[in-house]
């Protein structure tokens, strides 16, 4: 099994995000490779929850010139985890959104 860490690359900390956390639910970057099941037990195992549902979403990299040169973003995944009604706050976010 891949290391937990590895999966989770870092949380998104938007102005949507936040008003989700309300109804338990945290948006992550995690790995482009990752499928749902990794990214439960990943989740569960580094912040000690109960995770309920998890949607994932791949986006491709934007086309982007610079003068002649073409380029494009990185492309990348995001899940977005919705915990059990009774599970526990993730502690890395208690205090953010209001």
């Amino acid at each position: 099994m891949k290391n937990p860490h590895d999966i989770i690359i870092r949380p998104v900390l938007t102005e949507k995000s936040y008003k989700e956390m309300q109804n338990k639910k945290y948006t992550f970057i995690v790995d482009i490779n990752a499928n749902k099941i990794e990214i439960k037990k990943a989740i569960e195992q580094i912040f000690g929850v109960k995770v309920e549902k998890v949607n994932t979403m791949r986006y491709k990299g934007k086309l982007k010139r610079m003068g002649v040169h073409v380029g494009r973003t990185p492309a990348y995944k995001k899940a977005i985890v919705k915990l059990a009604p009774d599970s526990k706050e993730i502690p890395f976010f208690e205090g953010m959104a209001q």
